[in-house]
């Protein structure tokens, strides 16, 4: 094995830990807070303040990464991971769990890092599957991520908090002593620069603003989703907690068959435009659809049918971007794309949440029908701007 697939599974493998520290905590943390005695609209602003964090925090760490490596950055925001994790799981006030929610998400820009890691150790022809692998490993955390917070659940809600804090602090150690450091070529800028104004600036880069623009639109339709789904699941359908992690498993176990096996069979066949249409057509007609019967066994098939091709949306896109982009430049671009997608999981939860009622639980649909529809419009701009970005994919 060659140095650079060693490193690209060594990333891919912290990768997965880290999202097991994430996916730990997806399947309780609208519950939790309701523990806290958080309305829908409130909840939804826990979820947004963690994503709003990150969309200020992303672009720095990107930016920073270009200057002083990838593995000094790494580590810090995996050690600002387990202290706030720490941090939600001891709150005894909502004021404590918006806190340790807005650390993590100041800390929590390693996405970027770690995709710039994955440009820095392989070329243009192997640069999907090292996505692919990155979004797999992401992918495997939704599989067991959720099967930990089962186990945790039991003790308590915020016992998850502590399993994610200490699967976090393994991440933390593979990174200080298994990861190289693999950027070569170091950016030297004004310490004080610290790639904020990209945020704006970034939308304007040739070939790269548009892609950052569409993926912004899709996220925000699809943090929509995320926000209605548990809800959904919960009140309308009539499941509990256990039954809605199970799910969670379902849609990991299905998106990493397809990341594993799918995009690398597919993306060697068909154009990486025309799959990542056909993936947001598919993903547009099953928000439209899901609401439609609130019938257990409907609403499980139709996402069943969206988590396999969903699962083609982001390793395509960050490969478009990342081909579009300088080798030196793609800790700073893949920052604005993960700051992008922050932004869009910040607003797509409280639209959803000024939607929905507590008392006419049928509103928790809305937000997925919207998102259908709004997921529809984007793909039809993607469509008429592909001359903008695709020659180089």
């Amino acid at each position: 094995m060659t140095s650079d697939n060693r490193n690209l599974w060594i990333i891919a493998s912290i990768a997965f830990v880290n999202a097991l520290s994430f996916t730990i905590l997806i399947p309780i943390l609208y519950l939790y807070g309701r523990q806290f005695g958080l309305n829908d609209l409130e909840t939804s602003i826990l979820f947004s303040l963690f994503s709003l964090a990150q969309f200020f925090a992303t672009p720095v760490f990107g930016k920073l990464s270009d200057r002083f490596g990838r593995k000094p950055l790494l580590i810090i925001s995996l050690a600002g991971t387990v202290f706030a994790n720490l941090w939600a799981g001891a709150a005894t006030a909502a004021w404590m769990l918006f806190c340790a929610r807005i650390l993590d998400g100041i800390t929590g820009g390693n996405a970027s890092v770690a995709q710039a890691v994955i440009s820095d150790i392989t070329d243009e022809q192997n640069r999907a599957r090292g996505f692919s692998l990155f979004s797999a490993a992401f992918g495997l955390g939704f599989v067991l991520g959720p099967v930990i917070s089962l186990f945790a659940q039991q003790i308590s809600l915020g016992a998850a908090f502590y399993a994610a804090a200490a699967i976090a602090s393994l991440a933390l150690l593979m990174t200080i002593f298994l990861l190289p450091e693999t950027l070569e070529q170091r950016v030297h800028t004004n310490v004080l620069d610290l790639g904020l104004e990209t945020l704006v600036t970034g939308m304007f880069i040739p070939r790269v603003g548009i892609l950052l623009i569409i993926n912004l639109l899709i996220g925000t339709t699809f943090s929509m989703f995320t926000f209605a789904f548990q809800p959904y699941y919960l009140e309308v359908l009539g499941q509990n907690n256990q039954s809605l992690t199970l799910m969670f498993v379902l849609y990991g176990t299905l998106g990493v068959i397809m990341q594993t096996v799918g995009v690398p069979f597919l993306t060697r066949r068909f154009k990486l435009t025309r799959l990542f249409f056909l993936a947001l057509l598919v993903r547009s007609l099953s928000f439209i659809l899901m609401p439609i019967w609130p019938i257990l066994a409907y609403f499980v098939t139709v996402t069943a049918v969206f988590s396999i091709l969903n699962s083609l949306v982001q390793p395509i896109i960050s490969t478009m971007i990342s081909l579009n982009t300088r080798p030196e430049k793609q800790g700073v671009v893949l920052g604005l794309n993960a700051s992008y997608l922050s932004i869009s999981n910040a607003i797509g939860p409280v639209l959803a949440g000024l939607m929905v009622s507590q008392v006419n639980p049928i509103t928790y649909g809305y937000p997925l029908s919207l998102a259908g529809i709004c997921t529809l419009l984007v793909l039809g701009g993607a469509i008429a701007t592909r001359q903008r970005y695709a020659p180089a994919t």
